[in-house]
Protein backbone atom coordinates (compact mmCIF):
# COMPACT_ATOMS: atom_id res chain seq x y z
CA UNK A 1 0.00 0.00 0.00
CA UNK A 2 1.03 3.37 -1.12
CA UNK A 3 1.89 6.05 1.57
CA UNK A 4 -0.88 8.12 -0.02
CA UNK A 5 -3.31 5.50 0.75
CA UNK A 6 -2.28 4.44 4.17
CA UNK A 7 -2.83 8.26 4.91
CA UNK A 8 -6.58 7.89 3.03
CA UNK A 9 -6.70 4.76 5.36
CA UNK A 10 -5.89 6.55 8.51
CA UNK A 11 -8.23 9.77 7.94
CA UNK A 12 -10.95 7.30 7.05
CA UNK A 13 -10.63 5.72 10.36
CA UNK A 14 -10.51 8.41 12.00
CA UNK A 15 -13.60 10.23 10.51
CA UNK A 16 -15.35 7.25 11.74
CA UNK A 17 -14.18 7.38 15.06
CA UNK A 18 -15.54 11.31 15.50
CA UNK A 19 -19.23 9.85 13.55
CA UNK A 20 -19.19 7.07 16.83
CA UNK A 21 -18.25 9.56 19.28
CA UNK A 22 -21.00 11.88 18.10
CA UNK A 23 -23.59 9.17 17.55
CA UNK A 24 -22.63 8.06 21.54
CA UNK A 25 -22.57 11.84 22.60
CA UNK A 26 -25.83 12.64 20.62
CA UNK A 27 -28.93 13.86 23.17
CA UNK A 28 -26.28 13.89 26.23
CA UNK A 29 -26.93 16.77 28.98
CA UNK A 30 -24.38 18.48 30.61
CA UNK A 31 -24.50 18.08 33.96
CA UNK A 32 -26.25 20.99 35.71
CA UNK A 33 -24.17 24.30 35.96
CA UNK A 34 -23.15 28.06 35.71
CA UNK A 35 -20.91 30.18 34.76
CA UNK A 36 -17.11 29.02 34.39
CA UNK A 37 -18.21 25.45 35.59
CA UNK A 38 -20.18 25.37 32.61
CA UNK A 39 -17.81 27.00 29.80
CA UNK A 40 -15.07 24.44 31.18
CA UNK A 41 -18.06 21.74 30.54
CA UNK A 42 -18.90 23.03 27.40
CA UNK A 43 -15.15 23.88 26.33
CA UNK A 44 -14.14 19.80 27.03
CA UNK A 45 -17.26 18.54 25.42
CA UNK A 46 -15.92 20.19 22.13
CA UNK A 47 -12.64 18.84 22.24
CA UNK A 48 -14.02 15.86 23.05
CA UNK A 49 -15.58 15.48 19.72
CA UNK A 50 -13.22 17.00 18.00
CA UNK A 51 -10.77 14.17 19.38
CA UNK A 52 -13.06 11.32 19.52
CA UNK A 53 -13.48 8.39 22.19
CA UNK A 54 -11.10 5.90 22.15
CA UNK A 55 -10.11 2.85 20.46
CA UNK A 56 -7.95 -0.36 20.62
CA UNK A 57 -6.38 0.82 17.55
CA UNK A 58 -4.99 3.35 19.58
CA UNK A 59 -1.48 3.04 20.41
CA UNK A 60 -1.86 3.93 23.99
CA UNK A 61 -5.19 1.49 24.52
CA UNK A 62 -3.70 -1.84 22.25
CA UNK A 63 -3.31 -3.12 25.45
CA UNK A 64 -6.81 -2.56 26.88
CA UNK A 65 -9.95 -2.36 25.55
CA UNK A 66 -11.86 1.05 26.18
CA UNK A 67 -15.12 -0.23 25.56
CA UNK A 68 -16.27 -0.74 29.00
CA UNK A 69 -15.21 2.35 30.06
CA UNK A 70 -16.23 4.59 27.39
CA UNK A 71 -19.78 2.48 26.16
CA UNK A 72 -23.36 4.03 26.17
CA UNK A 73 -24.31 1.39 28.96
CA UNK A 74 -22.55 0.35 32.32
CA UNK A 75 -21.93 -3.59 32.20
CA UNK A 76 -23.66 -4.77 35.62
CA UNK A 77 -21.59 -5.14 38.76
CA UNK A 78 -22.73 -7.14 42.05
CA UNK A 79 -22.10 -5.20 44.88
CA UNK A 80 -18.78 -7.21 47.18
CA UNK A 81 -19.48 -7.09 50.34
CA UNK A 82 -16.70 -7.37 52.72
CA UNK A 83 -16.91 -9.18 55.67
CA UNK A 84 -13.80 -10.24 56.74
CA UNK A 85 -12.05 -7.07 57.39
CA UNK A 86 -12.64 -3.36 58.14
CA UNK A 87 -12.55 -0.54 55.65
CA UNK A 88 -9.25 0.69 54.85
CA UNK A 89 -8.16 3.92 56.66
CA UNK A 90 -10.80 3.30 59.15
CA UNK A 91 -7.94 3.38 62.22
CA UNK A 92 -6.99 6.37 60.60
CA UNK A 93 -7.71 9.83 62.23
CA UNK A 94 -8.93 12.17 59.20
CA UNK A 95 -11.81 14.62 58.12
CA UNK A 96 -13.98 11.70 55.99
CA UNK A 97 -16.12 12.95 52.90
CA UNK A 98 -18.15 10.16 51.41
CA UNK A 99 -19.44 9.50 48.10
CA UNK A 100 -22.00 6.80 47.27
CA UNK A 101 -22.30 5.31 43.59
CA UNK A 102 -21.03 8.69 43.00
CA UNK A 103 -23.43 11.12 45.13
CA UNK A 104 -21.79 12.99 47.93
CA UNK A 105 -23.13 11.65 51.03
CA UNK A 106 -23.49 14.83 53.70
CA UNK A 107 -24.69 12.56 56.66
CA UNK A 108 -21.90 10.20 56.26
CA UNK A 109 -18.93 12.75 56.01
CA UNK A 110 -17.62 15.01 58.64
CA UNK A 111 -17.75 19.03 58.61
CA UNK A 112 -15.53 20.46 55.65
CA UNK A 113 -13.97 22.63 58.01
CA UNK A 114 -10.07 22.05 58.73
CA UNK A 115 -7.00 24.31 59.85
CA UNK A 116 -4.94 25.69 57.00
CA UNK A 117 -7.31 24.29 54.54
CA UNK A 118 -10.42 25.55 52.51
CA UNK A 119 -12.71 22.27 50.70
CA UNK A 120 -16.59 22.80 48.79
CA UNK A 121 -18.21 20.27 46.73
CA UNK A 122 -17.77 20.85 42.84
CA UNK A 123 -21.61 21.16 42.44
CA UNK A 124 -21.92 23.72 45.04
CA UNK A 125 -18.67 25.64 43.53
CA UNK A 126 -19.89 25.53 40.10
CA UNK A 127 -22.98 27.78 40.85
CA UNK A 128 -20.75 30.44 41.69
CA UNK A 129 -19.68 33.11 39.63
CA UNK A 130 -16.09 33.24 40.55
CA UNK A 131 -14.39 30.36 42.40
CA UNK A 132 -11.03 29.61 42.73
CA UNK A 133 -10.54 26.52 40.83
CA UNK A 134 -11.70 28.22 37.32
CA UNK A 135 -8.59 28.26 36.92
CA UNK A 136 -7.26 25.07 37.24
CA UNK A 137 -10.48 22.75 36.71
CA UNK A 138 -10.18 21.23 32.83
CA UNK A 139 -6.75 23.19 32.47
CA UNK A 140 -4.20 21.04 34.00
CA UNK A 141 -6.05 18.00 32.31
CA UNK A 142 -6.00 19.87 28.83
CA UNK A 143 -2.13 19.90 29.36
CA UNK A 144 -2.15 16.74 29.93
CA UNK A 145 -3.23 15.85 25.81
CA UNK A 146 -0.32 16.52 24.65
CA UNK A 147 1.62 14.99 23.21
CA UNK A 148 -0.54 11.82 24.09
CA UNK A 149 -4.28 12.43 23.71
CA UNK A 150 -6.30 11.22 26.78
CA UNK A 151 -9.76 11.88 25.91
CA UNK A 152 -11.07 9.55 28.28
CA UNK A 153 -10.12 12.97 30.39
CA UNK A 154 -11.81 15.23 28.54
CA UNK A 155 -15.07 13.13 28.75
CA UNK A 156 -14.32 13.41 32.46
CA UNK A 157 -14.02 17.07 32.06
CA UNK A 158 -17.69 17.58 30.16
CA UNK A 159 -19.54 14.77 32.36
CA UNK A 160 -18.64 15.05 35.92
CA UNK A 161 -21.14 15.73 38.22
CA UNK A 162 -19.47 16.60 41.55
CA UNK A 163 -16.19 15.96 43.31
CA UNK A 164 -14.18 18.25 45.76
CA UNK A 165 -12.17 21.62 45.41
CA UNK A 166 -9.22 21.72 48.00
CA UNK A 167 -6.86 24.74 48.76
CA UNK A 168 -4.35 24.28 50.79
CA UNK A 169 -2.50 27.39 52.54
CA UNK A 170 -1.21 25.64 55.72
CA UNK A 171 -0.33 22.01 57.34
CA UNK A 172 -3.43 20.18 58.29
CA UNK A 173 -3.06 18.14 61.01
CA UNK A 174 -4.87 15.20 59.99
CA UNK A 175 -5.70 13.77 55.96
CA UNK A 176 -8.48 14.52 53.87
CA UNK A 177 -9.71 11.52 53.28
CA UNK A 178 -12.25 10.82 50.11
CA UNK A 179 -14.48 7.54 50.34
CA UNK A 180 -16.21 5.79 48.47
CA UNK A 181 -18.91 3.45 48.67
CA UNK A 182 -21.16 1.38 46.31
CA UNK A 183 -25.52 0.26 46.52
CA UNK A 184 -26.29 0.43 43.13
CA UNK A 185 -24.95 -2.63 40.67
CA UNK A 186 -25.83 -0.16 37.68
CA UNK A 187 -24.17 3.20 38.86
CA UNK A 188 -21.73 5.10 36.59
CA UNK A 189 -20.05 7.75 38.90
CA UNK A 190 -18.06 10.86 37.11
CA UNK A 191 -15.91 12.99 39.63
CA UNK A 192 -13.31 15.27 39.22
CA UNK A 193 -11.57 17.22 41.57
CA UNK A 194 -9.30 19.78 42.29
CA UNK A 195 -6.23 20.54 44.51
CA UNK A 196 -4.13 23.30 45.13
CA UNK A 197 -1.47 23.72 47.34
CA UNK A 198 0.10 26.75 47.89
CA UNK A 199 3.52 27.77 48.56
CA UNK A 200 5.12 25.40 51.50
CA UNK A 201 1.82 24.06 52.06
CA UNK A 202 1.37 20.46 52.56
CA UNK A 203 -1.27 17.97 52.51
CA UNK A 204 -1.77 13.94 52.57
CA UNK A 205 -4.95 12.72 50.81
CA UNK A 206 -6.76 9.35 50.95
CA UNK A 207 -8.69 7.55 48.98
CA UNK A 208 -10.72 3.93 49.04
CA UNK A 209 -13.61 2.28 48.25
CA UNK A 210 -14.93 0.80 45.13
CA UNK A 211 -16.62 3.72 43.98
CA UNK A 212 -19.38 2.57 41.57
CA UNK A 213 -20.00 -0.45 39.09
CA UNK A 214 -18.16 1.52 36.45
CA UNK A 215 -16.48 5.13 37.48
CA UNK A 216 -14.34 8.11 35.78
CA UNK A 217 -12.23 10.34 38.36
CA UNK A 218 -9.87 12.76 37.53
CA UNK A 219 -7.48 14.20 40.36
CA UNK A 220 -6.17 17.57 38.92
CA UNK A 221 -3.51 19.15 41.41
CA UNK A 222 -1.38 22.46 40.91
CA UNK A 223 1.66 21.81 43.65
CA UNK A 224 3.08 25.25 43.91
CA UNK A 225 7.06 25.73 45.34
CA UNK A 226 8.01 24.29 48.26
CA UNK A 227 4.66 22.75 48.50
CA UNK A 228 4.15 18.95 49.26
CA UNK A 229 1.45 16.03 48.59
CA UNK A 230 0.92 12.80 49.71
CA UNK A 231 -1.43 11.00 47.92
CA UNK A 232 -2.16 7.11 49.31
CA UNK A 233 -5.10 5.57 47.52
CA UNK A 234 -6.81 1.86 47.80
CA UNK A 235 -8.97 0.72 45.58
CA UNK A 236 -11.61 -1.70 46.69
CA UNK A 237 -11.77 -5.24 46.58
CA UNK A 238 -14.95 -5.88 44.46
CA UNK A 239 -14.55 -8.26 41.40
CA UNK A 240 -16.74 -6.81 38.70
CA UNK A 241 -16.19 -3.00 39.02
CA UNK A 242 -14.81 -1.14 36.09
CA UNK A 243 -13.42 2.42 36.01
CA UNK A 244 -10.90 4.97 34.64
CA UNK A 245 -8.96 7.52 36.69
CA UNK A 246 -6.52 10.16 35.74
CA UNK A 247 -3.97 12.12 37.84
CA UNK A 248 -2.74 15.23 36.84
CA UNK A 249 -0.04 16.95 38.97
CA UNK A 250 1.68 20.24 38.03
CA UNK A 251 4.91 21.01 40.49
CA UNK A 252 6.76 23.87 41.43
CA UNK A 253 10.37 24.56 42.58
CA UNK A 254 11.18 22.24 45.07
CA UNK A 255 7.72 21.02 45.40
CA UNK A 256 6.92 17.40 46.47
CA UNK A 257 4.58 15.21 45.12
CA UNK A 258 3.92 10.80 46.33
CA UNK A 259 1.43 8.60 45.56
CA UNK A 260 0.44 5.24 45.96
CA UNK A 261 -2.03 2.87 44.81
CA UNK A 262 -3.21 -0.23 46.18
CA UNK A 263 -5.41 -2.19 43.38
CA UNK A 264 -7.25 -5.07 44.37
CA UNK A 265 -8.81 -7.16 42.02
CA UNK A 266 -11.77 -5.53 39.74
CA UNK A 267 -12.76 -6.85 35.80
CA UNK A 268 -11.23 -3.42 34.17
CA UNK A 269 -9.56 -0.73 35.91
CA UNK A 270 -6.83 1.94 34.25
CA UNK A 271 -5.11 4.68 36.13
CA UNK A 272 -3.14 7.00 34.37
CA UNK A 273 -0.92 9.73 35.99
CA UNK A 274 0.89 12.51 34.06
CA UNK A 275 2.42 14.79 35.80
CA UNK A 276 4.77 18.03 35.18
CA UNK A 277 8.26 18.88 36.90
CA UNK A 278 8.15 22.56 36.02
CA UNK A 279 10.70 23.79 38.95
CA UNK A 280 14.05 23.18 39.87
CA UNK A 281 14.31 20.97 42.63
CA UNK A 282 11.05 19.29 42.34
CA UNK A 283 10.42 15.56 42.92
CA UNK A 284 7.61 13.02 42.03
CA UNK A 285 7.38 9.45 42.97
CA UNK A 286 4.58 7.19 41.64
CA UNK A 287 4.15 4.00 43.32
CA UNK A 288 1.56 0.76 42.90
CA UNK A 289 0.80 -2.58 44.07
CA UNK A 290 -1.62 -4.36 41.94
CA UNK A 291 -3.50 -8.14 42.85
CA UNK A 292 -5.35 -10.09 40.56
CA UNK A 293 -6.78 -13.27 40.88
CA UNK A 294 -8.79 -14.64 37.68
CA UNK A 295 -11.12 -12.06 35.46
CA UNK A 296 -8.87 -9.07 36.26
CA UNK A 297 -7.62 -6.93 33.76
CA UNK A 298 -5.28 -4.00 35.54
CA UNK A 299 -3.37 -0.85 33.72
CA UNK A 300 -0.80 1.55 35.01
CA UNK A 301 -0.17 4.40 32.27
CA UNK A 302 2.35 7.06 33.49
CA UNK A 303 4.24 10.15 31.89
CA UNK A 304 6.51 12.27 33.66
CA UNK A 305 7.93 15.32 32.63
CA UNK A 306 11.28 17.26 32.96
CA UNK A 307 10.85 20.72 32.16
CA UNK A 308 13.14 21.95 34.83
CA UNK A 309 16.68 20.97 36.40
CA UNK A 310 18.08 19.00 38.88
CA UNK A 311 14.34 16.76 39.27
CA UNK A 312 13.94 13.56 40.63
CA UNK A 313 11.10 11.67 39.34
CA UNK A 314 10.74 7.74 40.44
CA UNK A 315 8.29 5.32 39.28
CA UNK A 316 7.57 1.93 40.89
CA UNK A 317 5.13 -0.51 39.85
CA UNK A 318 4.55 -4.08 41.29
CA UNK A 319 1.68 -6.81 40.25
CA UNK A 320 1.22 -9.86 41.48
CA UNK A 321 -1.05 -11.96 38.90
CA UNK A 322 -2.33 -15.60 39.49
CA UNK A 323 -5.29 -17.46 37.42
CA UNK A 324 -5.15 -15.76 34.05
CA UNK A 325 -4.68 -12.25 35.42
CA UNK A 326 -3.71 -10.00 32.98
CA UNK A 327 -1.69 -6.49 33.77
CA UNK A 328 -0.55 -3.67 31.77
CA UNK A 329 2.65 -1.02 32.43
CA UNK A 330 3.46 2.03 30.22
CA UNK A 331 5.39 4.19 31.84
CA UNK A 332 7.43 7.12 29.91
CA UNK A 333 10.40 9.68 31.19
CA UNK A 334 10.16 12.66 29.44
CA UNK A 335 13.50 14.97 30.02
CA UNK A 336 13.38 18.38 27.90
CA UNK A 337 16.89 19.83 26.99
CA UNK A 338 16.67 22.10 30.23
CA UNK A 339 16.27 19.69 32.54
CA UNK A 340 20.15 19.02 33.07
CA UNK A 341 20.93 17.06 36.43
CA UNK A 342 17.97 14.94 36.01
CA UNK A 343 17.57 11.51 37.84
CA UNK A 344 14.86 9.45 36.77
CA UNK A 345 14.01 5.82 37.71
CA UNK A 346 11.45 3.79 36.66
CA UNK A 347 10.87 0.09 37.55
CA UNK A 348 7.49 -2.51 36.53
CA UNK A 349 7.75 -5.97 38.00
CA UNK A 350 5.27 -9.02 37.78
CA UNK A 351 5.04 -12.16 39.71
CA UNK A 352 3.11 -14.62 38.09
CA UNK A 353 1.66 -17.16 39.97
CA UNK A 354 0.83 -19.62 37.12
CA UNK A 355 1.13 -20.15 33.62
CA UNK A 356 -1.76 -18.80 32.28
CA UNK A 357 -1.51 -14.83 33.45
CA UNK A 358 0.22 -12.25 31.66
CA UNK A 359 2.34 -8.87 32.22
CA UNK A 360 2.40 -6.63 28.81
CA UNK A 361 4.96 -3.38 29.05
CA UNK A 362 5.72 -0.35 27.52
CA UNK A 363 8.30 1.13 29.51
CA UNK A 364 9.70 4.34 27.58
CA UNK A 365 13.15 7.30 27.87
CA UNK A 366 12.92 10.28 25.81
CA UNK A 367 15.83 12.82 26.31
CA UNK A 368 17.02 15.59 25.28
CA UNK A 369 19.49 16.81 28.01
CA UNK A 370 23.00 15.53 28.42
CA UNK A 371 23.65 15.59 32.17
CA UNK A 372 21.15 13.00 33.31
CA UNK A 373 20.67 9.63 35.27
CA UNK A 374 17.67 8.00 34.25
CA UNK A 375 16.87 4.33 34.04
CA UNK A 376 14.37 1.78 33.42
CA UNK A 377 13.35 -1.54 33.62
CA UNK A 378 10.88 -4.50 33.51
CA UNK A 379 10.58 -8.09 34.39
CA UNK A 380 8.14 -10.83 35.35
CA UNK A 381 8.58 -14.42 36.37
CA UNK A 382 7.60 -16.84 39.22
CA UNK A 383 8.55 -17.18 42.54
CA UNK A 384 12.43 -17.86 43.13
CA UNK A 385 12.48 -21.56 43.77
CA UNK A 386 15.84 -21.19 45.45
CA UNK A 387 14.24 -18.79 48.12
CA UNK A 388 10.91 -20.77 48.40
CA UNK A 389 13.06 -24.41 49.15
CA UNK A 390 15.16 -22.09 51.86
CA UNK A 391 12.42 -20.76 53.54
CA UNK A 392 10.78 -24.35 53.37
CA UNK A 393 13.76 -26.22 54.47
CA UNK A 394 13.70 -23.76 57.68
CA UNK A 395 10.18 -25.65 58.18
CA UNK A 396 7.88 -23.22 57.29
CA UNK A 397 4.79 -24.55 55.32
CA UNK A 398 4.70 -24.10 51.48
CA UNK A 399 2.03 -21.47 51.37
CA UNK A 400 3.26 -19.69 53.98
CA UNK A 401 6.71 -19.34 52.49
CA UNK A 402 4.87 -18.35 48.88
CA UNK A 403 3.39 -15.64 50.91
CA UNK A 404 6.38 -14.42 52.41
CA UNK A 405 7.80 -13.64 48.96
CA UNK A 406 4.82 -12.04 47.31
CA UNK A 407 5.09 -9.51 50.48
CA UNK A 408 8.86 -9.14 50.15
CA UNK A 409 8.46 -8.68 46.46
CA UNK A 410 5.73 -5.83 46.79
CA UNK A 411 7.43 -4.20 49.24
CA UNK A 412 9.80 -1.77 47.66
CA UNK A 413 6.56 -0.03 46.06
CA UNK A 414 5.27 0.63 49.57
CA UNK A 415 8.03 1.97 51.04
CA UNK A 416 7.78 4.64 48.61
CA UNK A 417 4.48 5.64 51.04
CA UNK A 418 6.30 8.64 53.54
CA UNK A 419 3.94 7.94 56.39
CA UNK A 420 5.00 4.92 58.41
CA UNK A 421 1.29 4.36 59.35
CA UNK A 422 0.14 4.24 56.12
CA UNK A 423 2.45 2.07 54.96
CA UNK A 424 1.75 -0.13 57.51
CA UNK A 425 -2.33 -0.17 56.74
CA UNK A 426 -1.16 -1.00 52.92
CA UNK A 427 1.00 -4.27 54.46
CA UNK A 428 -1.88 -5.66 56.63
CA UNK A 429 -4.34 -5.52 53.61
CA UNK A 430 -1.96 -6.65 51.07
CA UNK A 431 -1.51 -9.32 53.20
CA UNK A 432 -5.20 -10.11 53.65
CA UNK A 433 -5.03 -10.28 50.11
CA UNK A 434 -1.95 -12.87 50.01
CA UNK A 435 -3.81 -15.31 52.65
CA UNK A 436 -6.84 -15.56 50.77
CA UNK A 437 -5.30 -15.83 47.22
CA UNK A 438 -2.96 -18.62 47.91
CA UNK A 439 -1.06 -19.80 44.81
Amino acid sequence: MSAQARAGTRAARFQAKLAATEAQLAGLELPASSGWLRRARENALLRLKAMGLPEKRDEYWRYTDPARLSGATVTPAKVFQITDESAVFDGIDRLKLVFVDGVFDAQASDVLALEGIEISRLADAGQRDIHWAQDLYGAIETEGQSPVARPMAVRNTALASDGVLIRVTGKPSKPVSIVYRRKSETADAVLHHVIRLEPGAEMTLLENGPVAARFSIDLEACIADGATLHHVRAQGRDHERSGITHLFARLGEKSVFKSFTMSANGAVLRNEAVIWLNGKGGSAHVAGAAMGDGAFHHDDTVFITHAAPDCESRQVFKKVLHNGAVSVFQGKILVKQIAQLTDGYQISQALLLGDNSQFLAKPELEIYADDVKCSHGSTSGELDPDQLFYLRSRGMPEAEAQGLLVLAFLAEAVDEIASEELAEEIRVRLAGWVNRHKA
